[in-house]
């Protein structure tokens, strides 16, 4: 069974809408890298469903959605150092407890 490319574009949106929402209402530092991991998990849906319909013999939208992991991996250990650098500090994951420029 075939599904349409469109529908993988409209679940790709969701996912996407989601994680956009979800880094703009949140103030929990976790919470927030949670919501960019899903905006980058919608954008890989969109290159291996493209890849799919265009070009179905080639695993090209799947290559470049392994790259897109492995730069989420990078991105989730660097902000987790960061939140627990700011942890140690501020005692408070939220970011309206923490400001950069306050000695």
């Amino acid at each position: 069974m075939n599904v349409p490319l469109e529908w993988w574009l409209i679940l790709s949106a969701v996912l996407f809408g989601i994680g956009l929402i979800g880094v703009l209402l949140r103030r929990n530092a976790v919470m927030i890298l949670l919501s960019v991991e899903l905006m980058l998990n919608a954008s890989n849906l969109n290159l291996v469903a493209f890849s799919r319909y265009i070009t179905p013999n080639l695993a090209s939208g799947q290559m470049f959605a392994l790259f897109v992991m492995a730069v989420a991996a990078a991105e989730v250990a660097v902000g987790l150092a960061i939140i627990l650098s700011i942890y140690r500090n501020v005692r408070s994951v939220d970011l309206d407890d923490f400001n950069i420029f306050r000695w």
